[in-house]
């Protein structure tokens, strides 16, 4: 059979293709690029018109009602890039960034700054912000599974502004002499809860890890493995992000510095809009997804 692929901007046919009813679109994609070099299959996504959803690329010709000269058509999503690099280039960012602002530089501090004393939790902070982001990059070497193995590379700047600028914004006042800690019992007891929850946010993330096997794409539902810390399952559908948030939160009772409080609302509302999408996707896909779970927060979002 043949199916004719259209631009969806402007309807411009681009190719038509002769495909077995039983091709994926994968597969299509793939002729696609013999065609059109240009075209990676990372930057096509296919749709039924050319305001509609885009199509899951497993789904079949015929799973899709598509019949002999029927139509398709194809959006150019322009350059993209791997997410794992993603994730490297945005999470080594605001590591660098914090780490050369602790040397307190003279381009932030004047010349004499290095030599003035830093007190005890401005240590402490640098090393919960360093080794946050060295277990980011260390997990997204060899833990995280990506369902999807690019993204536009135009969004790989705005997503590393956002952590690079905080991060710098963050350091600053942290390392600042005239930095003021709160109290040594506040700020241990703070850190005791971020050390919590950094452990609780790998257990998820190694749970998820094994959830979905190697090289595929399927989904399940997520739920507590022998591990104490996973048992958040029970309660919200992305235990890893109520984790970072508790963490982030930590950190800012911990150093009771305010841009820390700006980044740590920051990054809820946004983990929020993504636990809420997330959970919205599982009781579509999940019939018998459990009732009681929540988003993010327990019993509230």
């Amino acid at each position: 059979m043949e199916i004719g692929i259209l631009s969806t901007t402007g309807g411009k046919q681009l190719a038509t293709l002769t495909v077995d009813p039983s091709s994926s679109l994968k597969e299509l994609k793939t002729q696609i690029h013999r065609l059109k070099p240009y075209l990676h299959p990372g930057r096509q996504e296919f749709r039924l018109e050319p305001r509609s959803k885009g199509l899951e690329e497993n789904k079949t010709i015929e799973s899709i009602g598509l019949k002999n000269h029927s139509k398709l058509y194809l959006k150019d999503l322009g350059p993209q890039i791997a997410w794992k690099t993603v994730f490297l280039i945005e999470y080594a960012g605001p590591l660098i960034a914090y780490a050369w602002i602790y040397q307190r530089p003279w381009i932030f501090y004047g010349e004499e700054a290095v030599s003035q004393p830093m007190n005890d939790i401005a240590h402490v902070a640098a090393v919960c912000w360093i080794s946050h982001y060295a277990k980011r990059i260390l997990e997204t070497l060899f833990v995280h599974r990506f369902s999807h193995a690019t993204m536009p590379l135009r969004n790989l700047f705005r997503n590393s502004a956002y952590y690079w600028i905080f991060a710098a914004y963050v350091a600053y006042h942290i390392n600042h002499p005239l930095y003021t800690a709160p109290c040594q019992m506040q700020s241990y007891i703070a850190f005791g809860c971020w050390t919590f929850c950094e452990l609780g946010n790998f257990s998820i993330h190694w749970a998820l890890r094994n959830l979905r096997p190697a090289g595929s794409k399927e989904r399940r539902i997520p739920r507590p493995t022998k591990d104490p810390l996973t048992y958040l399952f029970n309660l919200v559908s992305c235990p890893n992000y109520t984790y970072e948030v508790g963490g982030w939160v930590a950190f800012t009772i911990m150093t009771q510095c305010l841009p820390a409080g700006l980044f740590a609302f920051a990054g809820f509302y946004q983990m929020a809009v993504w636990a809420l999408g997330k959970h919205r996707a599982y009781k579509k896909d999940f019939k018998d997804y459990p009732r009681g779970r929540k988003a993010i927060i327990p019993f509230v979002l």
